[in-house]
């Protein structure tokens, strides 16, 4: 989990406040997952969506709805896509986790100062470790280069992967994000490249940590043509938890990885540190799993 010092947690209130603040976030299952690990501990938590698609606000709003969730005694939000790099500047302090890949995705409010976290990584690895066990990582290719891709590529260097090769419609974001992983792990293990077929050629597997395959982004973020059944095939969208991608992936004969184990163990971190208390990671999916086909 990231480095939340569990025994030095205050006792969680019998009434807790969090939620989660992105666009396009009406299939989440976050909701469910929480509020049910917390009726296992005897608390009771609410988790709102705060969707600013729904609510017709634009990314300038977000200063002042944090300040609004902060004063209302939320103890903390999880943040998607599109806002994970957006918060830093708003927050007054980051976790060694967070600092380093540049990206949040849990506040906690409620100590006077907002604190923010990264649980992407940890939950990222421990689903991959999970459901592509022994998989081949002499070279990665990864969509996708913002907060998420920044946590999913910290995850696969951190799991001992050679080299990941970054492929993202912003240049300019790929270029930064390969530039920070060769600081942390050296100069040979990223790489930033232009097309996604012609890096796929090479590749043992494709990390998808674009937002690509949403119901509101439709559609695969690389060439179906580009895979090979040797490959294999990692997607960090769960709502649809099946996308184009992995649908299409595995009736090629790869191996696949859908999008909800990251976002079950992600949910465990930040559970923890909404509330001090230990997830259990397994109920969590289970719960998380019901009612997906």
């Amino acid at each position: 989990m990231e480095e939340f010092d569990r025994a030095t947690a205050p006792e969680p209130p019998m009434r807790v406040l969090v939620g989660l603040l992105g666009r396009e976030i009406q299939l989440s299952r976050s909701p469910q997952m929480h509020e049910d690990e917390a009726r296992a501990h005897g608390i009771d938590l609410k988790y709102e969506l705060f969707d600013f698609a729904a609510l017709g606000k634009a990314e300038t709003d977000l200063p002042g709805f944090i300040e609004q969730l902060e004063r209302s005694g939320f103890a903390g939000v999880n943040v998607t896509h599109p806002f994970k790099q957006a918060v830093i500047p708003l927050l007054d302090e980051l976790s060694d986790g967070a600092r380093k890949i540049g990206a949040v995705n849990t506040i906690a409010f409620g100590t006077g100062r907002r604190l923010g976290y990264n649980t992407d990584v940890t939950g990222f690895a421990e689903s991959f470790r999970r459901g592509l066990p022994n998989a081949r990582l002499a070279r990665i290719v990864q969509t996708g280069a913002g907060g998420a891709g920044a946590a999913t590529a910290h995850a696969m260097l951190e799991l001992g992967a050679d080299h990941i090769c970054l492929v993202d419609p912003d240049a300019d974001r790929a270029s930064q994000l390969c530039e920070a992983l060769q600081r942390s792990y050296g100069q040979s293990r990223a790489s930033a490249a232009s097309s996604v077929g012609e890096a796929m050629e090479s590749a043992d597997g494709l990390i998808n940590a674009s937002p690509v395959g949403m119901a509101e982004y439709q559609g695969s973020p690389v060439p179906i043509e580009s895979l090979s059944p040797h490959q294999w095939v990692a997607d960090i969208v769960y709502f649809p938890l099946e996308t184009e991608l992995v649908r299409k992936a595995r009736e090629k004969g790869c191996r696949v990885l859908d999008g909800g184990g990251m976002a079950v163990f992600q949910a465990a971190g930040a559970f923890e540190i909404f509330t001090g208390l230990r997830a259990d990671g397994d109920r969590m999916r289970a719960r998380f799993l019901e009612g997906v086909e």
